[in-house]
């Protein structure tokens, strides 16, 4: 018989709903032509922007925190010639649909 200190524990639900972070967001045409326009998570959408930040070679050799942009990554960036790489987050979220 359990205590009055310590009630039964209730049994939990096993299926919880995604995150943000995990939930499929589709990308507008400007951001698909970097990562394609299939729905993916932001964990996804922002692995495939340094693989073609690397691919492309346009992280700042002397500051690695800044990104160079070429012309599909400027219309990411709102038409500026870089950014840091902390704001690589704020410029791909304008660009979800």
């Amino acid at each position: 018989m359990p205590s009055p200190k310590h009630p039964p524990k209730r049994a939990t639900s096993t299926k919880k709903a995604p995150n943000a972070l995990a939930k499929p967001v589709r990308p507008d045409q400007t951001l698909a032509a970097i990562v394609g326009p299939e729905p993916l998570p932001r964990t996804e959408l922002t692995k495939r922007v340094w693989a073609y930040i690397r691919e492309h070679k346009l992280q700042d050799a002397q500051d690695r925190r800044r990104i160079r942009a070429d012309d599909k990554l400027r219309a990411v960036f709102n038409g500026r010639d870089s950014a840091s790489m902390f704001e690589l987050t704020k410029f791909v979220n304008g660009h979800l649909a």
